[in-house]
């Protein structure tokens, strides 16, 4: 990845139109010190000083599209409750409409309430319901979905098993991919993982394939990998891989991988979120799936490094690709590389 390709494929990621279709919630941060442990429990007692919302799930992915300069649609759910307000106020302080969310009556919007302490966090409090959703409220949503996927260059379905995702919400999405031909990338959570065939590309973590598939993942292995992806029927399996960088697979049975680039961690909430929208931005402005995967790596190095869910912009991908080019002596040295193996070798 020459700074050249990397701009090439930034500004043209800001021109395009991503679709987000899934959970919506609201992350809740509560931010204090703390000195002591409570005499009534062996539990750590927090002096609030500071509370602030923010945008969790679809809702961030959502926000990291538009802060790589694209322009972002959303279809989920959000009740008319006080969550459901701020998180709508969120959405449009960002540049994201908010007529395709369609009201719950009968679920509050999903909070997600974190604790933090010294920027770590100690604890975590979760109001929602996770039943899918009514039939009613799905054909709204597989509405929504058919008319914003005709006018948008990729999409993405964020699953966070909230029960947005019901089976008719995801057959009209990647019908809509197909008969539009823009690519549909896939971040799943257990409960649908088998439902997403022929999604272009199905990003998983390792812990999620592992649990999904019920093996020790093998990441480094061209026919495993490969034996999961045609059992998933994806153009490309793209495996998340924490501190070790990204892996993926595609229909040409080669396996690619890519380390980490991050310098500094202090929080990975929401790290993913970033993955997949750059990687969804970047596949609609043409880049190819390893391009893909390379700027979406210095994103996720950019996100981990800052305290709770948040989002990364182009400029600071740009930022972070050239210090990462740079030896500390100030020399050009070569980008992060990607290396490949094919099946059988």
């Amino acid at each position: 990845m020459t700074p050249e390709r990397a701009e090439e494929l930034l500004e043209a990621a800001g021109r395009t139109r991503i679709l987000v279709v899934g959970d919506l919630m609201l992350d809740r941060y509560v931010s204090g010190s703390v000195d002591r442990i409570s005499p009534e429990a062996p539990v750590p007692i927090v002096r609030v000083e500071e509370e602030w919302d923010a945008l969790g799930g679809a809702g961030n992915v959502a926000a990291n599209v538009r802060a790589l300069g694209a322009t972002c649609a959303l279809v989920g759910c959000a009740a008319e409750d006080e969550a459901g307000f701020i998180l709508r106020a969120e959405l449009e302080a960002v540049g994201v409409a908010t007529d395709a969310v369609v009201v719950s009556h009968d679920r509050p919007t999903t909070v997600k309430t974190r604790v933090m302490s010294r920027r770590s966090q100690i604890a975590r409090l979760d109001r929602e319901v996770e039943a899918d959703v009514g039939p009613e409220t799905a054909a709204r949503l597989c509405g929504a979905v058919a008319e914003l996927a005709a006018i948008c260059d990729a999409i993405i379905i964020q699953d966070y098993n909230k029960g947005v995702l019901v089976p008719a919400v995801i057959e009209s999405v990647l019908t809509a991919a197909r008969v539009h031909g823009v690519p549909c990338v896939v971040d799943p959570k257990r409960r649908n993982f088998f439902a997403y065939a022929g999604a272009t590309v199905f990003k998983p973590n390792a812990k999620e394939l592992g649990d999904a598939t019920g093996n020790v993942v093998r990441a480094d292995d061209p026919e495993w990998m490969e034996a999961i992806r045609a059992k998933l029927d994806c153009a490309y399996l793209f495996l998340t891989l924490g501190e070790h960088g990204v892996a993926w697979v595609g229909r040409d049975a080669s396996l690619a991988r890519v380390p980490t680039v991050a310098r500094s961690v202090y929080d990975v909430s929401g790290a993913g979120d970033t993955v997949t929208a750059v990687v969804a931005t970047v596949l609609a402005a043409g880049g190819s799936v390893a391009e893909a995967a390379v700027l979406a790596n210095h994103a996720a190095a950019v996100e981990v490094g800052k305290v709770g869910v948040a989002t990364v912009t182009a400029q600071e991908i740009r930022d972070h690709l050239w210090s990462a080019m740079l030896e500390p002596s100030g020399h050009i040295r070569h980008s992060p590389h990607v290396h490949h193996e094919e099946a059988g070798r």
